[in-house]
Order: structure tokens, then sequence, then C-alpha cells
């Protein structure tokens, strides 16, 4: 199983968290770790997690939500 870890800034709404973290289950990834910071108009996540699936597929998909600004 692989491991991964990058950051993520999204726009800061009510709905944001939810949504990633339905696209990170959907895409058959599980979370190991999450921090998340809130900004003022945005919030910083740094989350972990683990899949035998490519991480590519899962940033993809997370950067067609509308309220991701930045994946690193």
């Amino acid at each position: 199983m692989n491991q991964y870890t990058f950051e993520l800034i999204a726009q800061h709404r009510p709905e944001v968290l939810e949504r990633i973290l339905r696209v990170i289950r959907l895409r058959g990834f599980t979370v190991t770790h999450l921090e998340m910071a809130l900004m003022k108009t945005q919030v910083q996540l740094k989350i972990s997690v683990r899949s035998e699936r490519t991480f590519d597929l899962l940033v993809n998909q997370l950067a067609k939500l509308p309220d991701v600004m930045e994946i690193k």
C-alpha cells in the first residue's frame, strides 16, 4: 500500500471539507492523517492518504472541485 502526503488550499466554505473527504473516499483512498488551519478566507489542509491506486487519480479529481485553489 502506498502512502502519500499533500497540502491543499481551498476557499473557506462550510461544505468544502466534506467535499474533499468525499472525493478522497470515492477514489479509494484512506485518510491516515489530517491537519487543518483556518485562515481568513481560506482553509489549508495537510492530508496523508494511503491506497493501491495512483496518486495522480486523486489529484486530478481534487483539482476539479471549484473551491480548491492549490494542491502541493
